[in-house]
């Protein structure tokens, strides 16, 4: 039982991002469709449809090994880094009920604790976090990770990852024409001001275009760092429940210890994927002593 996926309420808060993205997403995919309405036969719904449903292929183990680890900046674990890696992941494995080879492991290199959940089945871990913490601490981060699968807490954001390409391209080709024309505008047409005025008058509206579509991205990373927060506790308490409390306790106070709340506190903790450590050891400390679910 504990090794079986469900969905949590912090799963279905996690869909606020994905919606609030959307609507541009929408407008990018129709940008993207036009060569196909010009030299094809394919509707706008059907593209738009067959490109959402095309993000499946990162909930499949190889895709995530090969594609969305990349994507993510991570790699695979060097001999030395797995072998740290496969004696916690094991004991965490059996705890859970769940195949060793179900889900995928990989690095991020960091100089810091952090470890994150992504796809349907990757698990990454800081360089730092498998160097520095000891066999039952790096069970414990391994474990709260894995909680975030069982929980479905990564099917929203890996849906919200790539809902993003196709806007973060646009706003790339958007950006990069609208250098273009500036520099159009102040070399061959420098000459002629009504010209000169009209490439300066098209990169503006590029850059408003660009802009716009990275604000959309902006405003849907707060949502999703302001609803992050529960999923973090959720995970922490059932990290918790199947035994691996203390283990993630020692782990978030290195982290702690590490680096303090700083970072977080000038960032504001709302709007911070994870709460600020101080607050996620009080209240493991409380599922520890027996205060139950959080709230």
């Amino acid at each position: 039982m504990t090794g079986r996926r469900t969905l949590e309420p912090a799963a279905l808060a996690a869909l606020a991002p994905v919606a609030a993205l959307t609507p541009v997403w929408l407008t990018a995919v129709a940008v993207w469709w036009l060569p196909f309405r010009v030299w094809g036969d394919v509707g706008y719904p059907l593209f738009a449809t067959s490109l959402l449903l095309l993000g499946v292929v990162l909930f499949s183990p190889w895709v995530e090994r090969l594609l969305l680890t990349r994507l993510l900046g991570a790699r695979t674990p060097r001999p030395d880094e797995r072998a740290r890696l496969r004696v916690a992941w094991s004991r965490v494995a059996r705890r859970f009920g769940v195949g060793e080879d179900r889900f995928v492991l990989a690095i991020v290199d960091a100089d810091e604790v952090n470890a994150f959940a992504s796809g349907g089945h990757l698990l990454v871990v800081s360089s730092y976090a498998v160097r520095e913490l000891d066999e039952a601490e790096l069970a414990g981060v391994l474990a709260h990770e894995l909680c975030h699968h069982l929980g479905s807490h990564t099917v929203a954001l890996t849906v919200g990852q790539w809902m993003s390409l196709p806007i973060v391209a646009l706003a790339r080709i958007g950006f990069a024409l609208q250098r273009v024309a500036e520099a159009t505008a102040d070399s061959f047409l420098a000459r002629i001001p009504v010209l000169k005025f009209l490439a300066l008058f098209v990169a503006a509206m590029l850059t408003v275009a660009s802009s716009m579509l990275v604000a959309a991205l902006l405003i849907s990373q707060v949502l999703g760092d302001a609803v992050g927060h529960a999923a973090e506790y959720q995970a922490d308490w059932r990290a918790a429940q199947v035994g691996f409390g203390g283990e993630l306790l020692r782990a978030l106070v290195r982290a702690h210890d590490a680096r303090g709340d700083e970072p977080e506190e000038r960032r504001g903790w709302v709007l911070a994927s994870h709460p600020p450590l101080h607050r996620r050891i009080a209240r493991l400390e409380s599922y520890l002593g027996g205060v139950g679910r959080p709230r």
